[in-house]
């Protein structure tokens, strides 16, 4: 795979290297206002999700009440409503701080995070044992 020539290291290249993740923060931020504003405990605040009205605990059920949570600085409920979530978001975080830095600095430090197969086999292992693991009676604490 080719990667598209870096844009040079001037202040108009750097802006349109960082166009991208600050897009992506930009999004996030204003869900995360959007999710402090309009509380999803609430029945159907948001919606209904499809899974949830099956009974089925999906590995994204409880993640909008845990973002709401740990915009009121409180962790033990957000990690009651979605521990995996709780357990992601600083990681994904520092993720997109890096992707923030590598534009900034530009050239090969830019180029896409090659992710090894074996990490994205682990993450669907752990995604998978979490799902079930929510929806056994055993694991029902986990469940939102």
């Amino acid at each position: 795979m080719t990667l598209p020539a870096a844009a040079p290291l001037t202040e108009a290249g750097r802006l349109q290297r960082l166009a991208s993740p600050l897009a992506a923060g930009a999004l996030a931020a204003l869900g995360t206002v959007a999710l402090h504003v309009r509380d999803p405990h609430v029945s159907g605040s948001w919606g209904f999700c499809p899974t949830a009205l099956v009974g089925f605990s999906c590995p994204f059920c409880g993640s909008l009440r845990a973002v709401n949570d740990l915009t009121h600085l409180d962790l033990g409920a957000a990690a009651s409503s979605n521990l995996l979530f709780v357990v992601a978001a600083p990681v994904v975080v520092a993720l997109w701080l890096r992707r923030l830095v590598a534009c900034w600095r530009g050239g090969a430090a830019a180029a896409p995070l090659e992710v090894p197969r074996a990490l994205w086999i682990t993450f669907a292992v752990v995604l998978a044992a979490f799902t079930v693991a929510r929806n056994l009676p055993v694991g029902a604490w986990l469940a939102p």
